[in-house]
């Protein structure tokens, strides 16, 4: 009992200090603002980013705007996932298949996803899908690489023993290989998450066609900079309320933590 109130006290002075420490920088930023040691064009006071939060949702523009980015982050990770998986899972249990997406995984990983915009927009349009396509592009490779080698790591003797058990592979798959497999799956998709809105908000940014990044080089254009700092501050408020959602996905669910 002693050891869980320790923890729990260990956790609230962890989350005071980061209050503490956010605080403290906010009332720097207003300081600064407020004494003009940087032109508001550069940075403009915490009140004024509070101004603009309160506008955009009062007009409804950032909610809109937030969801069409979260639509395409999410509707191009979720391909990424079925794609990713089956993937992985397919290099792990076929040596042919291995040598076959090997080469394109090794060479598309590291490359700067964000150069091949151009190209899907030639392909898919300026619209939602060529957007889609880039996220679903940019999240799947960390996901085949997790599901590869976590499949590539199950135990063959209990593949063996399902088998002279008298399972068929299809049940081997989905009892015995992909339970083994969420662990690493799931430290691949709180990788994959920022990543994929990051590209969405990116794209926007580059292509236009709405979303938050769209608004943001548009609010940019005119010298808006409440408004830039302003979905700059959602940005960064949503991917820490991801985070955090996938942290506790993750402790209500045992069985997806990686063993140390």
């Amino acid at each position: 009992m002693s050891d869980a109130a320790g923890e729990r006290t260990n956790r609230l002075r962890g989350h005071a200090l980061s209050i503490l420490s956010v605080g403290v920088i906010l009332i720097a930023w207003e300081a600064a603002a407020r004494a003009k040691l940087v032109p508001d064009l550069f940075l403009p006071s915490v009140s004024a980013v509070l101004i603009a939060l309160r506008d955009g949702i009062a007009d409804g523009s950032l909610p809109l705007d937030l969801g069409v980015s979260l639509y395409r982050a999410f509707a191009g990770l979720l391909l990424a996932s079925f794609v990713g998986v089956a993937a992985g899972i397919a290099m792990a249990r076929s040596t042919l298949i291995r040598w076959f997406l090997d080469p394109f995984v090794g060479l598309a990983f590291p490359a700067p996803k964000i150069a091949f915009l151009p190209i899907f927009i030639l392909w898919f349009g300026i619209d939602h899908l060529s957007k889609i396509m880039l996220v679903a592009f940019s999240s799947v490779f960390p996901i085949i690489i997790a599901t590869y080698s976590a499949a590539i790591s199950v135990n063959p003797l209990l593949i063996w023993s399902s088998l002279s058990l008298g399972s068929s592979r299809p049940m081997i798959m989905w009892r015995v290989i992909l339970p083994a497999c969420y662990p690493r799956i799931f430290a691949a998709f709180r990788v994959a998450v920022p990543v994929a809105l990051i590209t969405a908000f990116t794209a926007e940014m580059v292509a236009g066609g709405g979303g938050m990044g769209a608004t943001l080089m548009y609010a940019q254009r005119f010298f808006d900079s409440p408004t830039v700092f302003a979905y700059i501050v959602t940005m960064l408020a949503v991917g820490l309320a991801f985070d955090k959602a996938m942290l506790a996905l993750r402790d209500r669910f045992p069985s997806w933590r990686e063993s140390s």
